[in-house]
């Protein structure tokens, strides 16, 4: 299969709507999937993987994402607003961010230090707090800031922020998976029903 296909770009935006659609889940309800929590962000550090399915650990650590894209391609009623702009966004500041070398290179060398330190000693709950840590450094630093709905009580809570700060970094590792397989505006817009389709075909095998 090409690299720069369908299938593959459709993982990268299935990637991106789980990222986002984990954030709301925390923002407004304080909890989410503790397993799909941990193979976005485990994404981030994913540098060296096989292939892009290789990046999330498997398709079947995704499937969340499948079904949220395939409710976001199907269109109204289906589709969440919230959730396409926080995707949106992240698209967006991925854009920037490859633009402006100083925070790019502050980015990876960030992910490498990171990702060189991290062992099995090393609790996932530390490496969520340093990658989030990064977000604020780099990403955060970008205009427009996102802002991010949801409960105060969740908002506020320590544990609940950094997790969304390192699932905002998720969303942007995929953004940057979806261009580098080919992804663009102008290919989402001409072959938004064959993504659809793609999305329906994933969700069989995971």
């Amino acid at each position: 299969m090409a690299r720069k296909s369908i299938h593959n770009q459709t993982i990268a935006l299935a990637g991106l709507a789980q990222a986002v659609y984990l954030i709301k889940q925390l923002a407004r309800h304080g909890t989410a999937d503790a397993d799909a929590i941990e193979a976005s962000i485990g994404s981030i550090l994913k540098i060296d993987a096989r292939d892009i399915k290789d990046v999330y650990g498997g398709l079947n650590r995704i499937r969340t994402g499948v079904r949220q894209l395939e409710k976001q391609l199907s269109g109204p009623p289906a589709m969440d607003p919230e959730q396409l702009n926080y995707a949106g966004a992240l698209l967006f500041l991925e854009r920037k961010l490859v633009s402006n070398d100083d925070l790019l290179l502050k980015l990876r060398r960030g992910l490498e230090q990171i990702g060189s330190e991290s062992n099995a000693d090393e609790d996932s709950e530390t490496i969520i707090s340093r990658l989030a840590d990064l977000y604020q450094r780099t990403v955060s630093q970008l205009n427009p800031k996102i802002l991010v709905n949801g409960e105060q009580v969740h908002l506020t809570n320590p544990d609940n922020v950094i997790k969304i700060r390192a699932l905002l970094l998720a969303g942007i590792r995929s953004a940057f998976l979806w261009r580098q397989y080919g992804g663009s505006r102008w290919k989402f817009v001409l072959f938004r029903k064959r993504m659809l389709n793609e999305s329906k075909k994933l969700l069989e095998t995971v």
